[in-house]
């Protein structure tokens, strides 16, 4: 039974094993395109780079003409991540040694090694989507204030947050979470580190793992600097600003998909997930990546058919799907605090708001 606002949770399983009976087979069929998605943006990337090579020959007042390829570049950043999601999820390709190298270089400019991603993401975050347990969590208010908590608090969007704080935490943020998470498993491997929402342990085999597959990315990263002769020009255009704006773009993905709804106990997507509505071009360039919830409940199936779970959703569940405008996510991102009081109330670094998380409950379908 529901009373007012509250809803009862129903387990993610539940959703799918109502779903799957629904969905055509070829729904949970490998689309190995999503390789050569990678693969493209790979390439744009390396053309950006080789441009680059020659922009110490530029007049200065032609400079800006990068820009736009800089822009292009960043997109490519984004698809690699999102692409690589999907590789990792399984519905790209099945060989697990193809897998392995392709994830590998598919999220090396992200700086994430693929076991640590398989950890995060796969295993701890889908298990527990904005539970305790989740890593990927706000911060609880009453945890320690530590330099990982700080961050979040200054740089990423709230009611409270800097504007250029947020500009400088947009670029960077998606760094911090690798940072945290890092440093969390490499350093200590223990549960009662405090500096992340939620930590957690991995095997010992995992954990040299991580360690070789960052050695192998910090090696991508300073061949590419080092191509680039470490000019100021080049490494400012190509390396950094395309960077700064992928993961602008992916962590904007990130902070809708989750941050404005409740901590629940029970994994249930339709109440912990949020899908937005964004221009067709851009579900189209990022892989439905928008498409949040639909890819909690079946998170192995090819990206291109989560409109359809969609449409399902809204046939079942119509009075539970969190759907949103993106500008409209992004607008009570900007009005609320980014600390949970309690498992529905966010409140401030000093703990003297209460803002209900329910006021999403305003855009729902109905």
């Amino acid at each position: 039974m529901e009373v007012g606002n509250a809803k009862k949770l129903i387990r993610q399983a539940e959703y799918a094993k109502t779903l799957r009976p629904l969905l055509p087979a070829e729904v949970f069929l490998p689309d190995p395109s999503k390789l050569v998605i990678l693969l493209i943006n790979w390439a744009i990337l390396i053309l950006g780079w080789a441009i680059a090579s020659y922009l110490d020959r530029w007049n200065l007042y032609l400079l800006w003409l990068y820009l736009p390829l800089a822009i292009v570049m960043g997109n490519s950043i984004i698809v690699l991540l999102f692409s690589s999601h999907d590789l990792m999820h399984g519905s790209v390709i099945r060989n697990s040694h193809i897998v392995r190298i392709t994830s590998l270089l598919g999220l090396a400019m992200l700086w994430m090694p693929p076991t640590l991603w398989k950890a995060v993401h796969n295993r701890q975050h889908h298990n527990k989507t904005n539970s305790l347990a989740d890593p990927d969590r706000n911060y609880l208010y009453k945890q320690p204030k530590t330099w990982g908590k700080w961050i979040q608090n200054v740089c990423v969007p709230s009611a409270e947050v800097n504007p250029i704080s947020l500009i400088v935490g947009m670029a960077t943020a998606w760094g911090t979470h690798n940072l945290r998470n890092l440093a969390s498993v490499l350093l200590f491997n223990r549960e009662s580190v405090n500096f992340v929402p939620a930590a957690f342990t991995v095997k010992t085999k995992e954990r040299w793992l991580i360690a070789g597959e960052l050695f192998v990315i910090v090696i991508i990263h300073l061949s590419i600097l080092v191509y680039l002769q470490f000019n100021f020009l080049k490494i400012v255009l190509s390396y950094f600003l395309p960077i700064g704006i992928g993961y602008a773009g992916a962590i904007f993905y990130v902070y809708t998909n989750h941050m404005l709804c409740q901590m629940t106990s029970v994994n249930d997507p339709l109440i912990n997930s949020i899908s937005l509505r964004v221009p067709q071009i851009f579900d189209k360039l990022h892989l439905n990546f928008s498409y949040h919830t639909e890819h909690h409940i079946f998170p192995g199936i090819n990206s291109d058919y989560y409109p359809l779970v969609q449409e399902l959703l809204k046939i079942h569940y119509p009075e539970r799907l969190n759907l949103l405008d993106a500008k409209d996510a992004w607008h009570l991102l900007m009005q609320t605090p980014r600390h949970y009081k309690n498992e529905d109330t966010f409140t401030d670094w000093s703990g003297e708001k209460s803002v209900p998380c329910a006021i999403i409950e305003n855009y729902k379908i109905i």
